[in-house]
C-alpha cells in the first residue's frame, strides 16, 4: 500500500464532507463568477485559513517566524500531492467526470 493510500486510510469521513463542503460553496458561486475567479478565491482562502492555523500553533510571532520556511514547505507539498492526485483522477476519468466542457468541480 502506497504511503498516500495509508493516509487516505486514516482520514476522516468529516474531512471528505468539510471539503464537499467548501466545493459546493464554489459551485455556487460559479453562477455569478468565471471558474478562474472562483478558483483564485478559493486558493486564496485557502492559504489566509492556512496561515491563522499557523499562527494558532505558534507561540509567539519570533517562533512563528522561525518556522515559516518550513511551514510553507509543508503545506506547498501537502497541496502537490494533493493536486497531484486529483489531476491524475480527472486525466484517468475525463469523459466520466467532464461529460461536457463547462461542468463543475
Amino acid at each position: 500500500m502506497s504511503e498516500q493510500e495509508e493516509q487516505a486510510e486514516q482520514i476522516d469521513e468529516q474531512f471528505y464532507r468539510r471539503a464537499d463542503a467548501i466545493i459546493q460553496l464554489a459551485n455556487e458561486q460559479l453562477k455569478d463568477s468565471e471558474r478562474g475567479k472562483v478558483c483564485a478565491s478559493v486558493m486564496f482562502a485557502s492559504a489566509r485559513f492556512t496561515a491563522w492555523v499557523n499562527a494558532c500553533d505558534a507561540q509567539s510571532s519570533e517562533l512563528m517566524a522561525g518556522h515559516r520556511d518550513q511551514a510553507i514547505a509543508y503545506f506547498v507539498e501537502q497541496y502537490r500531492l494533493m493536486l497531484e492526485h486529483h489531476i491524475d483522477d480527472y486525466t484517468a476519468n475525463f469523459d466520466k467526470y467532464m461529460g461536457g466542457a463547462g461542468s463543475q468541480h
